[in-house]
């Protein structure tokens, strides 16, 4: 999953991109409201952190203009803190609404809800046969037993999985599975594939060559 985060706060962006990193996410950021909203109208990001008072264009703006194009679900992370502000947020567009300081634990669990919720899911496990993805503990297990894999490798199977039935084309999955500063390879994508056929059975991912990617 690839989240990006506008705010302008340096010491804070820093560590909020490297929490998130080591969470599993791919992340982008953003130091002012002009690049951020450049970048999210530029990407399909599964969910933006979104700082309220920005320099070159504020936060409020920038939902208010994403909105006209864009369905990115947004948590906003800021330290106004009235009912008001509140309210303002959630009418302008916002899906969930942060007030700093703030505990990060609590901030990961709106984030997957986030993601989860725009995926027309509801639970945290998704259930595949005997395959159970809790993707609240990022957790992968085959009639109990847990599958030990690696954090791209899980991204890439909770993505698919919350697009289960559908075809997920090559460049969809590089756009959410990599962030910017990623250098790619061609073929990482079927190494990856092939990884989790070696870990979780042949035909779990089933390839529609020319087009990409899909879980049955």
């Amino acid at each position: 999953m690839r989240i990006l985060i506008i705010e302008d706060e340096a010491d804070l962006l820093a560590s909020l991109a490297k929490a998130l990193r080591e969470e599993g996410y791919a992340v982008d950021t953003a130091a002012d409201g002009e690049e951020g909203l450049y970048k999210a109208q530029s990407w399909d990001y599964d969910a933006l952190v979104l700082d309220v008072m920005l320099p070159r264009l504020d936060g409020w703006s920038v939902l208010q203009r994403l909105r006209q194009t864009k369905k990115t679900p947004v948590l906003m992370l800021t330290a106004r803190d009235t009912a008001r502000d509140r309210v303002r947020g959630l009418d302008t567009g916002a899906d969930d609404y942060m007030v700093k300081p703030f505990d990060l634990n609590e901030l990961f669990a709106r984030l997957r809800a986030l993601i989860r919720r725009a995926a027309g899911q509801t639970r945290n496990t998704l259930d595949i046969g005997d395959l159970v993805i809790n993707t609240a503990a990022r957790r992968v297990t085959c009639a109990g037993q847990v599958i030990a894999l690696t954090a791209r490798e899980y991204a890439l199977v909770e993505f698919l999985a919350l697009h289960r039935g559908e075809v997920v084309t090559r460049t969809t999955l590089y756009e959410h599975l990599f962030d910017e500063d990623d250098n790619t390879l061609s073929n990482l994508l079927d190494v990856h594939v092939s990884n989790l056929r070696k870990k979780l059975g042949a035909g779990f991912i089933t390839t529609h060559r020319g087009h990409g990617y899909s879980i049955e």
